[in-house]
């Protein structure tokens, strides 16, 4: 009975003794999108079409105020240069593009990391509902 008596008292001691600590999560980066950008994948309705056509020689340039800029166009959310905005700089899940003169344009946005580099998801359909794109983009040194 003594030894139960001195086990739980050693197990209350144990308990009592832990001290309980809270971490504080890390505030995230904000996601810069400032750069070029170029296409390293295309889908239409699921499909690779990625060497069906030319896409090599477009590019997306994010610069620091919130401006864009497209070069070389072909089938994309928007057709002229605007003003892009995220809907969370640490967490994005959607971008806006607004063209000069034009109506804002959002699109669902993913931001992965692929074998080290940065990629971004733009999920869009350009007008008709038939044909869904997702273009992949990556930096362009």
């Amino acid at each position: 009975m003594n030894r139960f008596i001195l086990f739980i008292a050693a197990c209350i001691c144990f308990l009592a003794s832990c001290k309980v600590e809270e971490i504080a999560p890390v505030a995230e980066a904000p996601k810069n999108l400032t750069g070029r950008w170029k296409i390293v994948k295309a889908t239409r309705n699921g499909t690779d079409i990625t060497n069906v056509f030319d896409f090599t020689q477009f590019r997306l340039r994010f610069d620091s105020t919130g401006n864009y800029m497209l070069e070389n166009r072909l089938p994309f959310l928007v057709n002229a240069n605007g003003k892009y905005a995220l809907d969370d700089p640490e967490y994005p899940f959607k971008l806006t593009l607004t063209p000069e003169g034009g109506s804002a344009v959002t699109t669902s946005l993913n931001y992965p990391t692929s074998a080290g580099v940065r990629l971004l998801n733009l999920s869009f359909v350009p007008g008709c509902e038939l044909n869904a794109y997702i273009y992949t983009l990556s930096r362009d040194n």
